[in-house]
């Protein structure tokens, strides 16, 4: 077997060649065959999500939205956080799509891409995390009765709830931009401050609040089961213990890969170096399509809630 071999661009890559009449082994191939077996699992982990959870997400929630708005006059409190939240999640889970196909590296390069596509992706973020989080809450209202529900309050409620998403993604998008201008590959999402923002009130703030009252709501639950409930009631209260329970826990899994990877790139000491999703591609695709896996699971649990 013969092989020809160019010396001078195996010199240039530092290649090791042997020349044993079968093989030619090159250094420089290494990466190369990394980067290889990483595209192909992220695209296997993308053709799951797309298969498997996308279509509940986009399907589910779009249902939320025809089965509610055409009862729109008989709308409650809860149906309209219920809708706005799958307004919020289904333009996640549309969007999802090109995020879960973004599998070459330096897609994002490109300032304009990055800064459009995070901002998008924080507004609606921020606003479904913040559904999720009050409709604990009033879940806990509509138990204690101690604070009245209204559809005035609640439209307010629900226009706070994007007005601060808005604000939140806006004002530091604003403020970066101002203190970076010029330069042209900069994009605000990778700025430190904006990261640590997403994860204490886009994760452990909810989180906090969401778990307390859900925990809340189990002690009211149990306690109306020994004091109250007959033979009957029984088998209702522990479904909706178990909806509870899942709510919370589907939740954290979702949620805590994606914001667990941004503080340890948030906490490690050469941050100027790099991002995580530049050093560990893969790893960050896949908590991302975590994190969009919530959107996609929210129609179900919370529709078995009601």
């Amino acid at each position: 077997m013969t092989i020809s071999v160019d010396y001078r661009v195996l010199t240039e890559y530092n290649s090791t060649v042997l020349l044993n009449g079968t093989q030619v082994v090159s250094d420089f191939l290494q990466p190369a065959l990394e980067n290889q077996h990483h595209y192909a699992i992220g695209l296997i982990l993308s053709s799951l999500y797309t298969i498997l959870l996308f279509p509940i997400g986009f399907i589910g929630n779009i249902l939320i939205l025809v089965v509610n708005l055409d009862h729109s006059g008989r709308l409650t409190a809860p149906d309209l956080y219920f809708v706005n939240l799958a307004v919020a999640d289904l333009v996640l889970v549309a969007d999802s799509l090109i995020e879960v196909f973004n599998l070459k590296q330096g897609y994002y390069d490109k300032a304009g891409l990055c800064t459009f596509m995070n901002l998008f992706q924080q507004v609606n973020m921020y606003s479904s995390v913040f559904f999720l989080t009050w409709m604990s809450f009033d879940r806990y209202v509509a138990l204690t009765e101690f604070m009245g529900r209204s559809m005035p309050r609640a439209r307010l409620i629900c226009c706070l709830i994007w007005a601060s998403a808005s604000l939140l993604t806006l004002l530091p998008f604003a403020i970066t931009q101002a203190q970076h201008a010029g330069e042209l590959h900069f994009c605000f999402a990778n700025v430190t401050q904006v990261q640590w923002l997403e994860v204490m009130l886009g994760f452990l703030l909810p989180f906090c609040i969401l778990g307390v009252c859900y925990w809340r709501i189990a002690q009211v639950l149990l306690r109306s089961q020994r004091e109250q409930d007959g033979p009957q009631q029984r088998p209702r209260r522990q479904k909706a213990l178990r909806m509870i329970s899942a709510a919370v826990l589907v939740f954290f899994i979702c949620w805590l890969p994606e914001n667990v990877f941004v503080s340890v790139h948030l906490l490690r000491a050469d941050t100027d170096r790099g991002t995580l999703w530049q050093d560990y591609p893969l790893t960050g695709h896949a908590v991302r399509l975590a994190a969009f896996s919530n959107s996609c699971l929210n129609p179900l649990i919370y529709s078995f809630l009601d």
